[in-house]
């Protein structure tokens, strides 16, 4: 879900050649369920091979890839570690609705009502691990590294935007500005294209860039007050915030008391959580990160690719091919203009 601040937030036009020869820190589970969400079948299903198994993720995170790939764009992809026990209660709560959705679809698809089962097929999305597993063995095919956070993999990925070991993180949410990324990419892993709510049709979207410093400046707030108007609103692990507070609301309650106990008492936390907020504020300020990661680029490794799509997941060996010669030919162009510079 992601904290619903963005309105907020200064944003920046710009393109994917923008993040040429630059190393993004791809927040895993969040591309994943933007391809489980918009890569469908005209009935709202997911597309699967000949076994039963779902390939919906790894057709947008294949081709996805390859197009980022072929810009000089180098994605790291980061997955989540161990949940935080607050998250815990918000994923049993998506989980329940996801429930509920499911058992919507298939009343609509009894009845033959498409578009419904366009609407209740994104509701009830899910991430299983025999779809993380496929996942990191593509990337890993394509010669990408795979980063497994100890924690969140938002706040892993913002780390090394932090340590300035990658120049942003790719995430539709704007957690990653809590956690201290100094700059966000959205809509990298979707440009061009962005899917209708309730449906599985598409608009022209493109690339913001956003920047931790500007949005500070901007909303004239310290980091700390930043993560505060966000726990007002709510996050991930304060499901839906202070009932009444919207993002305009919370930034004038932020500016106007200031420090964590001024506004949390202000706003009456404990009427709306079981639980301090000091433990909200701990999870975004020292969230469970590491610095025991590789950033390697390796020649994409063909073989195992084909092996994986074709023969596994059944993928047109003749579309897997193509792509893999146009990256080919973009790598190897860039090589020589890269040569060519170098001796002018």
């Amino acid at each position: 879900m992601g904290v619903q601040i963005t309105e907020l937030l200064p944003k920046k036009e710009a393109k994917l050649e923008d993040f040429g020869n630059k190393v993004v820190a791809v927040d895993a589970a969040n591309h994943l369920y933007q391809f489980l969400t918009t890569i469908r079948s005209p009935d709202g299903s997911f597309f699967t091979d000949s076994h039963g198994n779902v390939t919906s993720h790894l057709i947008g995170l294949f081709t996805r890839t390859t197009h980022l790939m072929k810009l000089g764009i180098k994605p790291a992809y980061v997955f989540d570690g161990e949940m935080p026990k607050l998250k815990r209660l918000e994923m049993r709560r998506r989980a329940e609705a996801k429930e509920e959705a499911a058992e919507k679809y298939s009343a609509a698809e009894k009845k033959g009502d498409a578009e419904a089962m366009k609407k209740y097929a994104a509701r009830s999305t899910r991430l299983t691990k025999e779809m993380i597993a496929d996942a990191k063995e593509v990337i890993e095919a394509l010669g990408l590294p795979v980063i497994q956070a100890p924690g969140e993999g938002e706040a892993q990925a913002s780390h090394m935007v932090a340590k300035k070991d990658a120049y942003a993180i790719a995430s539709q949410d704007a957690d990653s500005l809590l956690f201290g990324a100094t700059r966000l990419v959205r809509n990298l892993s979707i440009e061009g294209r962005r899917k209708q709510a309730g449906v599985l049709g598409y608009g022209k979207v493109e690339p913001e860039l956003i920047l931790l410093e500007e949005v500070l400046s901007s909303l004239g707030i310290t980091q700390q007050q930043l993560i505060c108007l966000a726990m007002l609103v709510g996050t991930d692990y304060n499901t839906g915030g202070i009932k009444g507070v919207g993002p305009k609301n919370a930034l004038k309650m932020v500016k106007e008391h200031k420090t964590p106990e001024n506004i949390f008492a202000a706003a009456e936390w404990s009427k709306h959580f079981s639980y301090p907020w000091q433990e909200v504020l701990e999870l975004f300020e020292h969230p469970s990160q590491t610095d025991n990661y590789e950033l390697k680029f390796h020649p994409v490794n063909t073989g195992k690719l084909s092996k994986i799509l074709c023969e596994k997941h059944d993928f047109s060996g003749q579309r897997v091919e193509k792509q893999l010669e146009e990256l080919g030919k973009s790598t190897a162009a860039k090589k020589q203009k890269g040569l060519g510079e170098f001796f002018a």
